[in-house]
C-alpha cells in the first residue's frame, strides 16, 4: 500500500480570486522571494543556469487565488519587484492545483501547458532554460514521522 499523496486537480471557486484580487499582492511576491533564495543557498539550483536569469523580469499569477508576484535576479539574489515599467520577460499563469502538482513532481511543465493548464509567455528560450533548471533540481527528502500508536481509551 502506498502512502504518496496525491494532489488533485481543482479549482477554487470565482469569488475566492475576485477576492484575492483586491488583497495586497507584496506577501505573495516576498514569499516566493524568500522560498526562492533559500532553494539557492541550499544550492538546489545550478548555479550555471541562475547567471542566464541575470536582470530578468518574472511574473506569476494563480489564476484562482487572484495571487500575482513579480520579481527578478540580479546580483546573486532574488528580488520582488512591486512595480514594473516592462512587460516580463517570462510569465506563468496557473491555478494552484497546477503549481502544487509542479512541485510535488506529480506533473511536469510540459503536460500541464499541452493541457493548457499552465500558460506560459515570453522568451521562449527563457522558459526552456527554467524548465530545465526546475528538472535539475533534487529537492531533499523530508524524513518520515513515525506512525503514532492509537491509545486504547
Amino acid at each position: 500500500m502506498s502512502n504518496a499523496f496525491t494532489i488533485p486537480k481543482f479549482q477554487l471557486p470565482g469569488f475566492i480570486a475576485s477576492l484575492g484580487q483586491k488583497l495586497p499582492q507584496w506577501p505573495h511576491a516576498l514569499a516566493l522571494i524568500a522560498s526562492l533564495n533559500v532553494a539557492k543557498q541550499m544550492k538546489l539550483l545550478p548555479e550555471d543556469s541562475l547567471t542566464e536569469l541575470n536582470d530578468k523580469l518574472f511574473f506569476v499569477r494563480v489564476r484562482d487565488t487572484g495571487g500575482e508576484a513579480s520579481f527578478t535576479y540580479r546580483n546573486g539574489t532574488f528580488r520582488p519587484v512591486f512595480r514594473s515599467e516592462r512587460e516580463p520577460d517570462l510569465a506563468f499563469s496557473a491555478n494552484l492545483s497546477a503549481y502544487l502538482q509542479l512541485l510535488a513532481r506529480q506533473e511536469d511543465p510540459d503536460t500541464l501547458f499541452f493541457n493548457r493548464e499552465l500558460e506560459i509567455t515570453g522568451d521562449t528560450e527563457l522558459g526552456l532554460l527554467v524548465k530545465n533548471m526546475l528538472d535539475a533540481v533534487e529537492w531533499p527528502t523530508l524524513p518520515r514521522l513515525p506512525r503514532l500508536p492509537i491509545a486504547d481509551r
